[in-house]
């Protein structure tokens, strides 16, 4: 194979993983569509394991902490509390989380611990951010999963500042009415 051939097949494989990369994006949008519908900070996260060849989703959550009263209802969190279940392990080597906000460190920590293989999130956070934009948990020596950011950087990002635009409108109303 020539060095043509290689260079296009390596962009093919790219463009295939990248639209790969987009549909899984896009449940985790579904997860943060319905955190917003409830109220909450909207971030979704789903986790896919492949095996044999095949990706599957095994996992999904969103945020939950005003329902939960648990500060670490994450949605990352509680993906990987029901992917460890399903695997029947803590280990969950062979599988890629995405998340629709770079990861907290909290979640990053999580995600080091459970041994996630790779992260794709949507938008980056850039006041919590693990993975380069406040912090960088991939200097971490434990475990560096493989990290990319910016799918659909901005469907995810537009979710969030909608959210709290209302959230801010909701709040001077309510301050208004007092």
């Amino acid at each position: 194979m020539s060095y043509k051939d290689r260079k296009k097949a390596a962009a093919e494989r790219a463009a295939a993983r990248l639209a790969e990369d987009e549909g899984f994006m896009r449940e985790a949008l579904k997860e943060a569509q319905a955190a917003f519908d409830e109220g909450e900070a909207p971030v979704g996260c789903v986790i896919v394991r492949e095996k044999d060849g095949r990706r599957e989703m095994i996992a999904s959550a969103h945020n939950t902490r005003e329902r939960d009263k648990r500060a670490s209802a994450h949605a990352e969190h509680d993906a990987i509390d029901t992917a460890c279940r399903a695997l029947g392990g803590w280990r969950l080597t062979g599988c890629t989380l995405y998340v629709t906000l770079e990861p907290c460190p909290m979640c990053a920590g999580l995600i080091s611990s459970a041994r996630i293989e790779r992260v794709v999130y949507g938008a980056k956070d850039p006041k919590a951010g693990a993975y380069r934009s406040v912090m960088n948990m991939l200097e971490y020596p434990l475990f560096r999963p493989k990290v990319t950011g910016g799918v659909l950087e901005d469907e995810c990002g537009d979710m969030l500042r909608r959210f709290f635009s209302v959230m801010r409108i909701k709040d001077k109303e309510k301050a208004h009415h007092t």
